[in-house]
C-alpha cells in the first residue's frame, strides 16, 4: 500500500463501544477498541525509549477516548479519558495496528497472563 493509501478516509469514533473506525480509499475498514489503542500508543510512556523498555499498561478494559486531534498531515493525536494523551499516531502506524491486530492484541493477552495482570480496573488478580 502506497504512502498515500495509508491515511484513514474515514475516522469515526463510537464511544458507546469504545471503538475506532478506520476506512481506507481501497475500501478496507477496521474497528479498533480504544482499549486496543491505548496500550499500544507509540508514546514513550508506553514503548519507553528504546528495546526492551516497553511498559505494560494494565487494567485498561473501560478506556475511552475524549478527543482526536489532528497533527499536522500526517498523524492523529488520541486523547483518552485517563489522562494519557503523548502519543502521536502517524498513518503508518495507524495501519500497522489494523493490519497487525490479531497478532499484537494476542501479544498482548499474553503479556498480561505472564505478569498476573488484569485488563479490568475491578479486579484483583492474584497468584498463589
Amino acid at each position: 500500500m502506497s504512502n498515500s493509501n495509508i491515511k484513514p478516509v474515514g475516522i469515526k469514533l463510537h464511544t458507546k463501544s469504545r471503538a475506532l473506525e478506520l476506512g481506507y480509499e481501497n475500501g478496507d475498514s477496521y474497528s479498533l477498541s480504544c482499549e486496543y489503542l491505548r496500550v499500544y500508543s507509540p508514546s514513550a510512556e508506553v514503548k519507553g525509549h528504546g528495546p526492551g523498555q516497553e511498559v505494560l499498561q494494565t487494567e485498561k478494559l473501560n478506556v475511552n477516548i475524549t478527543a482526536i486531534k489532528p497533527v499536522g498531515n500526517y498523524a492523529l493525536q488520541l486523547v483518552f479519558d485517563d489522562g494519557h494523551d503523548t502519543g502521536l499516531y502517524s498513518w503508518s502506524y495507524l495501519h500497522e495496528l489494523c493490519t497487525k491486530h490479531d497478532q499484537w492484541w494476542q501479544i498482548y493477552l499474553d503479556r498480561m497472563s505472564e505478569a498476573g495482570a488484569s485488563r479490568d480496573p475491578a479486579v484483583q488478580v492474584l497468584k498463589l
